[in-house]
């Protein structure tokens, strides 16, 4: 499959799905966890929030690596051949208080449930900057994507 043409399969999943599985790492051992998730229209920058105090901020702060897991599988044997799943692969960091807004606007119009919890003076903003999208359609049929190779508006 053309690498152009998993563009809007990887938009519609962004943009429907509201929950991904975040991998973090400190040293050998791995931590997933499920986070609230918002992605820029680029496809080039991922975001999410929590909370300072948690395993998956510590982890973030020794390693940027990350990767995220969002799919459209419903536990139904049918969506075996019909699910997509993709994995996001990038590099995570805190945003500044300067930077942050654009992001947080685009994050809340997605999770407005989460104003609250990002107003916390304990919420860090996360943004991940993607490296590459590792797409799984059909159960066999995989393609990756670099968002750098393209270009679209940012939100």
């Amino acid at each position: 499959m053309k690498n152009s043409s998993v563009i809007p399969i990887i938009q519609n999943l962004m943009q429907t799905q509201n929950l991904a599985v975040l991998g973090t790492s400190n040293g050998n051992t791995p931590h997933c966890s499920i986070v609230n998730f918002s992605a820029t229209d680029d496809l080039h920058s991922i975001v999410f929030a929590t909370y300072r105090n948690t395993q998956k901020y510590t982890n973030l702060k020794k390693n940027r690596r990350v990767s995220l897991l969002v799919d459209n599988r419903s536990n139904q044997e049918s969506n075996l051949h019909r699910a997509v799943a993709v994995t996001v692969f990038g590099n995570a960091r805190e945003l500044a208080l300067d930077e942050k807004a654009p992001f947080l606007l685009h994050h809340l119009i997605k999770h407005p449930s989460l104003v609250e919890f990002t107003d916390s003076p304990n919420c860090a903003l996360i943004l991940v900057e993607v490296e590459k999208y590792y797409v799984v359609q059909q159960f066999k049929v995989v393609t990756e994507l670099y968002p750098s190779s393209y270009s679209a508006p940012n939100f």
